[in-house]
């Protein structure tokens, strides 16, 4: 837990822990300076993302260890850019998201109506 808030309002979860996930490898989906990419939206990956994203260039398969990266299976949680979860949106491949480990800095991008028709049920 953090001190930041979450999309609905409350103190921002941990997205996962393992796999590691979040910017800083805290397990938190939450705004960093150094972060460009805002690796902000806390989603539960599936099959049918992970293949749009490896299409798009975005290989999130494949372990990369030099970048503290396990590789993802469906099922994981991972904290995602703003941008990279919203092109899967547009083409109607999104991975549900947490809302309660998604930060509310995605509101300067995202409608909450948006994030929540993809929420998580799980």
């Amino acid at each position: 837990m953090t001190d930041e808030q979450n999309v609905l309002g409350m103190a921002l979860e941990t997205c996962s822990n393992d796999p590691k996930t979040g910017f800083e490898r805290d397990g938190c989906c939450r705004p960093h300076p150094a972060d460009g990419g805002r690796h902000e939206i806390c989603a539960v990956v599936t099959e049918e993302f992970l293949e749009f994203s490896k299409q798009r260039g975005n290989d999130l398969i494949t372990p990369r260890p030099e970048l503290n990266f396990p590789g993802l299976e469906p099922g994981d949680r991972w904290c995602l850019c703003v941008g990279r979860w919203l092109e899967p949106e547009e083409e109607g491949v999104a991975p549900p998201v947490v809302l309660e480990a998604t930060s509310d800095a995605v509101l300067e991008d995202v409608m909450f109506t948006t994030l929540n028709e993809h929420e998580f049920d799980g």
